[in-house]
Protein backbone atom coordinates (compact mmCIF):
# COMPACT_ATOMS: atom_id res chain seq x y z
CA UNK A 1 0.00 0.00 0.00
CA UNK A 2 0.69 3.68 -0.72
CA UNK A 3 -1.02 6.64 0.31
CA UNK A 4 0.44 10.28 0.14
CA UNK A 5 -2.14 13.53 1.19
CA UNK A 6 -1.52 16.60 1.39
CA UNK A 7 -2.10 19.12 4.32
CA UNK A 8 -2.83 21.71 1.92
CA UNK A 9 -5.97 19.76 1.06
CA UNK A 10 -6.96 18.08 4.50
CA UNK A 11 -9.96 15.86 4.92
CA UNK A 12 -11.48 18.12 7.47
CA UNK A 13 -11.20 21.26 8.83
CA UNK A 14 -12.53 22.08 12.75
CA UNK A 15 -13.27 25.62 13.93
CA UNK A 16 -13.28 26.62 17.44
CA UNK A 17 -13.30 29.89 19.23
CA UNK A 18 -9.18 30.93 19.03
CA UNK A 19 -7.83 28.09 16.50
CA UNK A 20 -8.50 25.57 14.23
CA UNK A 21 -7.58 22.43 13.45
CA UNK A 22 -6.94 20.24 9.95
CA UNK A 23 -6.56 16.45 9.65
CA UNK A 24 -6.06 14.07 7.05
CA UNK A 25 -7.27 10.39 7.28
CA UNK A 26 -5.19 7.54 6.28
CA UNK A 27 -5.54 3.58 6.82
CA UNK A 28 -2.85 3.33 9.33
CA UNK A 29 -2.53 7.18 10.21
CA UNK A 30 -4.46 10.00 11.93
CA UNK A 31 -2.08 13.56 11.18
CA UNK A 32 -3.58 17.00 12.72
CA UNK A 33 -2.54 19.96 12.42
CA UNK A 34 -3.86 22.53 15.80
CA UNK A 35 -3.25 26.65 15.56
CA UNK A 36 -3.75 27.85 18.81
CA UNK A 37 -4.16 31.49 19.21
CA UNK A 38 -3.19 33.70 21.96
CA UNK A 39 -5.52 33.59 24.53
CA UNK A 40 -7.00 29.78 23.56
CA UNK A 41 -7.41 27.70 26.60
CA UNK A 42 -9.05 24.07 25.96
CA UNK A 43 -10.96 24.82 29.02
CA UNK A 44 -12.21 27.91 27.02
CA UNK A 45 -12.48 26.86 23.69
CA UNK A 46 -12.74 23.33 23.52
CA UNK A 47 -14.68 21.92 26.75
CA UNK A 48 -18.08 23.66 25.19
CA UNK A 49 -17.82 21.91 22.39
CA UNK A 50 -16.45 18.52 24.48
CA UNK A 51 -18.45 18.52 26.88
CA UNK A 52 -16.03 17.13 29.38
CA UNK A 53 -14.94 19.21 31.84
CA UNK A 54 -11.23 18.64 30.62
CA UNK A 55 -9.78 17.19 27.69
CA UNK A 56 -10.40 13.46 27.13
CA UNK A 57 -8.01 13.56 24.33
CA UNK A 58 -4.92 11.07 23.87
CA UNK A 59 -2.00 13.40 21.91
CA UNK A 60 0.91 11.72 20.79
CA UNK A 61 2.23 16.23 19.97
CA UNK A 62 4.95 17.55 18.31
CA UNK A 63 5.39 21.64 19.13
CA UNK A 64 6.42 23.51 15.83
CA UNK A 65 6.11 26.68 16.94
CA UNK A 66 4.45 28.61 20.13
CA UNK A 67 4.60 27.54 23.76
CA UNK A 68 2.01 25.48 25.65
CA UNK A 69 1.22 24.92 29.26
CA UNK A 70 -0.42 21.37 29.95
CA UNK A 71 -1.56 20.68 33.67
CA UNK A 72 -2.96 17.14 34.17
CA UNK A 73 -5.70 16.03 36.12
CA UNK A 74 -3.89 15.04 38.87
CA UNK A 75 -1.73 18.52 39.51
CA UNK A 76 1.32 17.25 37.08
CA UNK A 77 1.93 20.38 34.86
CA UNK A 78 4.78 21.46 31.94
CA UNK A 79 5.28 23.46 29.30
CA UNK A 80 5.91 22.67 25.81
CA UNK A 81 7.52 24.25 23.29
CA UNK A 82 9.27 24.70 19.55
CA UNK A 83 10.79 20.85 18.98
CA UNK A 84 8.93 19.14 21.80
CA UNK A 85 7.70 15.64 21.20
CA UNK A 86 5.11 14.71 23.65
CA UNK A 87 2.79 11.99 25.21
CA UNK A 88 -0.38 13.36 27.20
CA UNK A 89 -2.92 11.05 28.20
CA UNK A 90 -6.75 12.04 28.86
CA UNK A 91 -7.48 13.90 31.79
CA UNK A 92 -5.86 17.68 31.24
CA UNK A 93 -6.47 21.23 30.59
CA UNK A 94 -3.76 23.22 27.80
CA UNK A 95 -3.32 26.82 27.14
CA UNK A 96 -1.10 29.20 25.29
CA UNK A 97 1.59 31.22 27.04
CA UNK A 98 2.56 34.44 25.71
CA UNK A 99 1.58 36.50 22.23
CA UNK A 100 2.57 33.73 20.09
CA UNK A 101 0.62 31.38 18.22
CA UNK A 102 1.03 27.69 18.66
CA UNK A 103 1.07 25.61 16.08
CA UNK A 104 1.15 21.69 16.98
CA UNK A 105 0.84 18.55 15.11
CA UNK A 106 -0.77 15.35 16.49
CA UNK A 107 -0.57 11.99 15.51
CA UNK A 108 -1.74 8.64 15.89
CA UNK A 109 -3.93 9.76 18.73
CA UNK A 110 -7.54 10.31 19.21
CA UNK A 111 -7.42 14.28 18.41
CA UNK A 112 -7.68 14.15 14.52
CA UNK A 113 -11.14 12.36 14.71
CA UNK A 114 -12.58 13.85 17.90
CA UNK A 115 -11.21 16.82 19.14
CA UNK A 116 -13.50 20.00 19.21
CA UNK A 117 -16.38 17.40 18.17
CA UNK A 118 -19.59 16.98 20.51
Amino acid sequence: MLEVKTLDKPDERRDFPRGHLEAVHMPDLDFAVATFEPGWRWTESVAPLAGTKTCQMHHNGYILQGHLHIRMDDGTETDVGPGDVFVCTPGHDAWVVGDEQVVTYDFQGQTAREFAKK
